[in-house]
């Protein structure tokens, strides 16, 4: 019969530099979504309680189809992106069978910062960007009041 031997973590076999780089990834994605969290909770209470079916996700990458419905060539950044209808936008006979979506994508962000200070920072403004859009602001409209 066969005897599972375990590798105590930090030596061992299992402990290659793959293995530690996938660690760092993990806990890296871990504190980006407190990260996230943590800006959302920042927001004022009037915009959170608008925000109650609006499902905040972390992607890593936008998709190339992505990119392109919002006029980016593949290749380029996208921090964030808004999936649904805006509340300027809806009215009685709209049909919201799922809620709608603020993505943030994490590497794009990751790159264009320098250190934590300045990720927080752009995760704010990020949000805040997805958020304007959720209350049917266009990409002026955020520009003029600081989130473009």
């Amino acid at each position: 019969m066969a005897r599972l031997r375990r590798v105590p973590r930090g030596g061992g076999p299992t402990d290659t530099p793959l293995r530690r780089r996938l660690e760092e990834i993990r806990r890296g994605r871990s504190e980006f979504e407190g990260l996230v969290a943590d800006a959302v909770k920042s927001l004022p209470p009037q915009f959170r309680k608008r925000l109650e079916n609006v499902e905040v996700m972390i992607e890593d990458l936008p998709t190339v189809e992505e990119l392109k419905s919002v006029g980016i060539e593949p290749g380029g950044a996208l921090l964030g992106l808004y999936r649904g209808i805006p509340q300027n936008e809806l009215s009685v006979w709209t049909n919201r069978l799922t809620p709608d979506q603020i993505v943030i994508f994490r590497r794009p962000l990751e790159a264009m910062t320098r250190d934590r200070r300045e990720l927080i920072r752009q995760i704010r403004i990020t949000i805040m960007h997805e958020v304007g859009h959720f209350f049917g602001l266009d990409e002026d409209d955020l520009q003029e009041y600081g989130y473009g």
